[in-house]
């Protein structure tokens, strides 16, 4: 053997490199081979071995006293910073705000109800020009697009006006369609999550909602009421509407909804609850207020917002709200501009007004009740506010088979087709309210806090609080000249962030409280999250 200087040289020949590209072949020295690479190791680095400590070292570091005292120690360390973890997410829990319990809600609590209540003015399906349960199932995208949590149609039993023995309730008039016609329209609803209400008012095309008080004091007539109420229950309606209670109040029969209102607490299965909604025809203060309070259904409905003028006082409005949420204590409320009986939003407020009523209704606590057409601003044709034709597009017949009204020049160019595309439109804005009223917790259940120092300005403003979500402002200027106003409230921050504004050309962004400026007629939703 050499020294240990040595060299071995190992010839690694292993690597062929003549397989490479020739581009990429490197250029051999002159008198060596292309390909091999030779090494030199030293022969005492060649001969080095590394070895560890062996079990019986270890064990003999492992036990020195140096050893022990540094484990005991890291021992120590870690579960002290454990537990110092533990404390503090404890202390973190403990002292972290308690997030309410929500409320249990039904499902027409949690978002609008759209009513239909002329079936013949909606969409026609057999080319009669006649609108048809059919037709309202050819529409059920569109319906279902408004995101509202249910339809309330009809009445659509067969009936003679004035004539108990000519109406029966469990069967449907053949303009409207058939059973089988209904039974797919309910399945169509389903698809789209969205509950069916029968309109069961008795005497619906006669003078008094429940024919003579003679008849409604049969109890004959009370048992077939009942009856046709669990006919409709088992066919699958998610609840009943009952229109004229103002009658059955008169004599002393209200006791009879309590009775009606078992009968769909009855078939509530599967979770899914059933309604007796409740309505009445008056507008008088007083009465609403009354029945309210004497009325055992889930919900009274009722146009209790429309016995003001048709541009209201700020004041004048916010009293008659707070009048309402007061009379009611914890029951539900409900809401409405219009409806099958007394005609369209739009024909009973003033136009400048109508986009800011509809932020009104669905902001409000409580259930909003729209009527078809209201969604892009349908106005009564003459004498017949109950069944204006929906405009679905732009033609002559606006989407129905034929012409069977003549065009009203103010609904001329209102339609679903010229407006769904439309980022300014009411539809869209009318989507966009009942989108909120549906997901924010602070509309569906939150507090009410209105702000009464504004009213002298004629801006009707209040706060919508609900636990640890993002907190809703609402400020509606009714007067016709702009505003500018402080909002204040220990609720408030300084800012808050536009959701949107019944004036199509206000920008988005951010918006200063102490000195918001409103444009006439304008309603404003405004959002600002939870701070601790």
């Amino acid at each position: 053997m050499a020294n240990s200087t040595e060299a071995v040289v190992l010839d690694l020949k292993d690597v062929e490199l003549n397989e490479m590209d020739p581009e990429k072949q490197p250029m051999a020295p002159a008198g060596e081979t292309n390909g091999a690479l030779k090494v030199k190791v030293l022969e005492d680095e060649a001969d080095t071995k590394f070895t560890g400590l062996s079990k019986e070292e270890l064990l003999k570091v492992a036990g020195t006293p140096a050893w022990v005292r540094t484990r005991w120690a890291l021992l120590i360390l870690f579960w002290a910073g454990w537990l110092g973890m533990l404390a503090g997410a404890v202390v973190i829990i403990v002292q972290a705000p308690r997030c309410r319990d929500l409320p249990p809600q039904e499902w027409w609590q949690k978002g609008a109800l759209y009513q239909i209540g002329a079936v013949e003015a909606f969409q026609d399906s057999d080319g009669d020009g006649n609108g048809d349960l059919a037709g309202i199932k050819q529409r059920m995208d569109e319906l279902g697009a408004l995101k509202v949590k249910g339809l309330v149609i009809g009445p659509i039993h067969s009936s003679v006006a004035d004539r108990p023995d000519a109406t029966q309730l469990t069967e449907i008039d053949r303009l409207y369609g058939t059973m089988d016609n209904f039974t797919q329209l309910l399945e169509t609803a389903r698809k789209k999550s969205i509950m069916v209400v029968l309109d069961l008012t008795p005497n619906y095309k006669g003078e008094h909602p429940w024919f003579s008080n003679n008849t409604i004091l049969d109890p004959n007539f009370q048992r077939i009421v009942k009856e046709a109420m669990d006919f409709w229950l088992e066919k699958g309606v998610a609840g009943i509407r009952l229109g004229g209670v103002d009658q059955l109040k008169e004599l002393g029969l209200l006791d009879l909804l309590e009775e009606w209102n078992n009968v769909t607490a009855n078939h509530t299965t599967e979770g899914k609850s059933r309604v007796l909604i409740a309505v009445t025809d008056g507008t008088s203060e007083p009465d609403i207020l009354a029945q309210l309070n004497q009325t055992s259904s889930e919900f009274l409905s009722s146009q209790y917002l429309l016995g003001m003028p048709a541009r209201p006082r700020a004041s004048d409005l916010a009293s008659k709200i707070q009048n309402y949420l007061e009379a009611a204590g914890q029951r539900w409320t409900s809401w409405s501009v219009g409806g099958p009986q007394v005609g369209h939003m739009a024909s009973l407020v003033h136009q400048d007004l109508l986009r800011l009523y509809n932020i009104l209704l669905f902001t409000l606590p409580g259930t909003p009740f729209t009527n078809y057409g209201d969604e892009i601003g349908l106005q009564d044709q003459p004498g017949q506010p109950a069944k204006s034709i929906m405009h679905w597009d732009s033609t002559d017949t606006f989407g129905f088979s034929r012409k069977v009204l003549p065009i009203q020049e103010v609904n001329r160019n209102i339609s679903v087709e010229a407006q769904k595309d439309d980022k300014t439109s009411l539809l869209r804005l009318y989507k966009r309210l009942s989108e909120l009223r549906g997901k924010e917790r602070s509309l569906l259940h939150g507090d009410f806090f209105p702000l009464e120092r504004l009213l002298a300005t004629e801006v009707y403003a209040y706060l919508r609080v609900w636990d640890q979500n993002d907190r809703f402002l609402v400020a509606l200027n009714l007067a016709e000249t702009p505003a500018t106003v402080a909002l204040e409230h220990e609720h408030l921050p300084t800012g808050a962030t536009l959701v949107l504004s019944s004036d199509p050309q206000r920008q988005e962004g951010s918006v200063e409280l102490n000195k918001l400026v409103l444009a006439p007629s304008e309603g404003v939703l405004l959002k600002f999250p939870y701070t601790a």
